[in-house]
């Protein structure tokens, strides 16, 4: 009989994204083989990733790395990993901050991290950008607790609330907040903001594009010719942000941004980058807020804010809304980024091993 590797992993939910987090010490340390052992694991490439944990869906094809911090003021290092459904593809690009609001009950969990009594600050390194996060875990008598009555649209039920507060993250993968210099600038004819806070995106009006920006995931996803249509800005606004050819990689991603007509501050629909995310990604929601409050920006005169220090913005999204709160000084484009601020949810839903064949890694 063919031989198996065993690798120890905790499958989570991370907000409204899933997928196996890993002590980075169980995972090969060179690059290519860890690569096929996490498209092994998920079972990619594959539509239906039938051989494997992941999903089918691009939320639930996520995998998180976690180890010792490498640098002083963090207490672990989040190293993200998203994984193609149907292409043998693993981007380690970017990060995810709906998979980082299971990092901190992990590390504790896992010993990384020793539990206070209440609450415990998890102080968190992103390998991908460099990003660092506090991440506040709910830890009663020094255990960490699930239960609890906080819920984020997309995921059903409630939980203990985990509390991230994204520091450090303006200039994630490019060279600032505005990366090209500009709040707002023409592509193809078509009105852009491209920012890069937690996350890189080029950023249009829906209307521009000849949809409301109120269409489900599925009709936004059947709609081929928009998606064609804002690939073409999407590879442009790649180039002028200083990141080169983004043929095949999934940042920067797309935000289509409409007002709010649920009593929130600005609707968004957001896309990574080819199909319409299920809710919101926590660092684009970030990225979407800080659009939200900037003066002269595609969400200029969309957006309903009050342009105080520290914002609150509901972002309304297909499936509810997400709430952040932002630390900002100033809220024209020379605009400087304190903190962003969002409450997340997460839960274990299986600890033990994941099994790979012994011919794509034997486990040395």
């Amino acid at each position: 009989m063919t031989k198996q590797t065993a690798i120890p992993c905790v499958m989570m939910r991370g907000g409204t994204s899933r997928g196996p987090y890993f002590h980075l010490k169980d995972l090969p340390d060179d690059a290519d083989t860890r690569d096929r052992v996490l498209l092994a694991a998920m079972g990619s490439p594959h539509p239906l990733q039938v051989d494997g944990i992941g999903g089918t869906e691009s939320v639930t094809s996520k995998v998180a790395m976690v180890g010792p911090s490498t640098v002083e003021d963090c207490d672990v290092d989040y190293f993200f990993a998203q994984v193609s459904v149907d292409q043998p593809l693993v981007d380690t690009g970017p990060t995810c901050g709906n998979m980082l609001s299971g990092i901190g009950p992990f590390a504790i969990e896992s010993g990384l991290v020793e539990a206070d009594d209440g609450e415990t600050v998890v102080r968190i390194h992103s390998v991908n950008t460099g990003a660092k996060t506090d991440a506040v875990v709910q830890t009663p008598g020094g255990v960490v607790d699930y239960e609890g009555d906080t819920a984020i649209d997309g995921v059903p039920g409630t939980s203990a609330p985990v509390l991230l507060r994204m520091r450090e993250v303006d200039g994630s993968k490019t060279n600032g907040l505005l990366p090209t210099g500009k709040a707002r600038e023409d592509i193809n004819g078509i009105d852009v903001t491209c920012m890069d806070v937690a996350m890189p995106m080029v950023i249009m009006r829906a209307a521009d594009l000849g949809v409301t920006g109120f269409e489900s995931k599925e009709e936004l996803d059947q709609n081929s010719d928009l998606i064609e249509r804002f690939e073409v800005i999407r590879m442009e606004a790649g180039r002028r942000m200083g990141m080169g050819d983004v043929t095949g990689k999934v940042t920067p991603k797309v935000g289509l941004l409409a007002a709010p007509r649920n009593g929130g501050s600005i609707t968004s629909r957001y896309f990574v980058p080819q199909n319409c995310h299920p809710s919101h990604a926590v660092t684009g929601g970030i990225c979407v807020a800080t659009c939200a409050v900037m003066e002269g920006t595609v969400a200029d005169g969309l957006s309903v804010v009050e342009r105080t220090p520290i914002e609150q913005i509901t972002i309304e999204h297909p499936l509810g809304d997400m709430f952040v709160e932002l630390s900002v000084d100033g809220h024209g484009p020379d605009m400087t980024f304190g903190y962003g601020g969002i409450t997340r949810t997460a839960r274990p839903i299986f600890v033990g091993s994941i099994l790979v064949p012994a011919a794509i890694w034997d486990g040395r």
